[in-house]
């Protein structure tokens, strides 16, 4: 009887690797620096894979094509407006039944705060920054489908629309505190 030598083709020495090594066949992936939820050491990062397929501000963000900060911005108004958004809710079944009618939820103090700053973003972006930044970040749309949206279907337009998105993450980074003022922008602004 001849043994079997079984070829191991992983190394000791990386066993805590957890990346996936398949990505589906339709996925867009890119690598991400998170904390360690495992970690020892307070502030110890490790490499993972994010999907970019439906959220184009994390498609700008892993291809280098928008900051840091712009970035933390745009996260910060998605979250404001989750907050804020008082959509359709599952029914409680522990809450006595009567006549199908619901009472109103009362609006918390979360809310109100959020939808505070999302009345100052709107100041700062205006009708219209404030109309992409809500296709782009919330609807998630591309600016092709912006274009279409607003009847306009240029190359021209599409170029105008993300350099007016990457205008309203600057300003969006600038309220929700994650970059500072400098003082030509400041001169500019105030003309």
């Amino acid at each position: 009887m001849a043994r079997v030598r079984r070829n191991r083709s992983y190394k000791l020495a990386r066993i805590y690797d957890r990346r996936s090594r398949e990505v589906p066949f339709n996925g867009e992936v890119a690598e991400v620096e998170v904390d360690n939820p495992l970690a020892l050491d307070v502030g110890e990062k490790i490499l993972a894979i994010r999907s970019i397929r439906g959220d184009p501000l994390g498609r700008l963000h892993a291809h280098h094509q928008i900051d840091e900060a712009q970035y933390r911005g745009g996260r910060a108004f998605q979250n404001d407006w989750e907050r804020a958004e008082r959509g359709p809710q599952a029914i409680d079944p522990t809450r006595e039944y009567v006549d199908g009618t619901r009472t109103r939820e009362p609006v918390t103090d979360s809310q109100r705060q959020a939808v505070l700053r999302l009345n100052r973003v709107e100041r700062e972006l205006g009708t219209d920054g404030a109309a992409l930044a809500y296709d782009v970040l919330i609807l998630g749309l591309t600016m092709d489908q912006i274009g279409e949206r607003r009847a306009v279907r240029t190359q021209r337009w599409n170029d105008y629309f993300a350099r007016r998105f990457r205008e309203c993450l600057d300003r969006l980074a600038l309220v929700y505190g994650f970059a500072t003022e400098t003082g030509a922008q400041r001169a500019e602004r105030r003309r």
